[in-house]
């Protein structure tokens, strides 16, 4: 495994490529192991890599059992949102760039956050930009970050399987909201138990979040939204609340979703034309860069999830940001001729993203 490093060794690029073709039920799967388990070992982690040794038990499927309440909720704060739609045109212009902005912030909270730096350890954040990503988080209200990491390597490493928190196979709903709405599977409990989370737990940002998760929120997600229209420009206290909180929460919440769907089931596939994930430009300019999904899948260590850079990727752009700030190091980011070899040998044909 050859490794070029930047100045000031803050960009890790993967050189080598060593595979080997395996098989999970009927799909046929090509992994770089050494490629793979090289740079997670760098990173000090393998647990969002795929396992091939997994195989989903036989006999009948267990019952679904609906949660009613996240039932109720969601429905609600859907209908929420539509009553928000019908109150855009009396907002005043500085709401709606309010509710952008914290649109904008949240969604940085899990994709530059939860999603690349403490899921996939893609990059190391010094402790103010930990600090900044987690308060982005709690806006964002996707469960906490110790929770969403686990179910995130979870989902990668059994990705459209049992054992995968949102798979794809259950269908679009399922992928995009349905599995909110229902208990987990028992294989999704299991081997999510059986994860190391020892590097999420050792953070003691994540872990401060974590015990306070709940006022968090409310303070974050809900309250400062509201509070900052309503105080220093005089905005109706119900568009405050249902613009900038509630239509910018849902908002955030299905751009999020529509990665595990819709990235999922529609798109080329120009890396790896035996797994799932597709390559979605939609999704990726809603969900600031997350719809590159077949390369994000075949190098989940790469910091841009992406070989296009900033191209529909303002979560790229951010961390490079970071970077130049001095706030970010050590982006690990494959190499030209890896992923070129990777299109020739696993790609569907197409050659690029779009």
């Amino acid at each position: 495994l050859s490794k070029e490093f930047s100045s000031g060794s803050s960009t890790t690029t993967v050189g080598t490529v060593t595979s080997r073709v395996t098989k999970n039920g009927d799909a046929i799967k090509e992994k770089n192991v050494l490629n793979h388990e090289d740079l997670a070992g760098d990173r000090g982690m393998i647990d969002d890599i795929f396992d091939e040794t997994y195989r989903e038990k036989e006999g009948p499927k267990p019952p679904m059992r609906y949660v009613w309440r996240n039932i109720i909720l969601m429905s609600l704060l859907h209908l929420g949102a539509l009553f928000a739609l019908a109150l855009i045109p009396s907002a005043k212009i500085q709401t709606l760039a309010w509710a952008l902005l914290c649109f904008l912030l949240s969604a940085l909270g899990i994709t530059a956050g939860s999603h690349r730096l403490w899921s996939h350890r893609s990059y190391k954040a010094t402790l103010p930009l930990r600090i900044f990503l987690t308060i982005a988080n709690s806006m964002a209200f996707q469960n906490d970050i110790y929770e969403w990491v686990r179910d995130h390597r979870v989902h990668h490493k059994f990705s459209e399987t049992d054992a995968d928190p949102h798979n794809a196979m259950r269908g679009f709903f399922f992928s995009h909201i349905g599995w909110l709405l229902v208990r987990k599977h028992p294989d999704v409990i299991e081997k999510g138990q059986k994860l190391d989370l020892s590097d999420i737990k050792a953070d003691k940002v994540v872990m401060f979040q974590r015990r306070y998760y709940k006022p968090s929120v409310v303070l974050l997600c809900f309250m400062l939204p509201t509070l900052v229209p309503w105080y220093f420009w005089d905005e109706s206290i119900i568009i405050s609340f249902f613009i900038p909180a509630i239509l910018r929460y849902t908002i955030g919440l299905n751009a999020t979703w529509l990665v595990n769907s819709a990235a999922h089931m529609f798109g080329n596939r120009p890396y790896d034309q035996y797994i799932n994930p597709r390559e979605n430009p939609l999704v990726s300019l809603g969900a600031l860069g997350e719809g590159f999904h077949n390369y994000h899948h075949t190098f989940p260590y790469d910091y841009s999830t992406s070989e296009f850079g900033w191209r529909f990727n303002l979560t790229t752009a951010f961390i490079d940001l970071m970077c130049l700030l001095g706030l970010a190091s050590d982006r690990k980011k494959v190499s030209r001729e890896v992923i070129l070899a990777r299109k020739m040998r696993t790609g569907d044909g197409s050659h690029k993203s779009g």
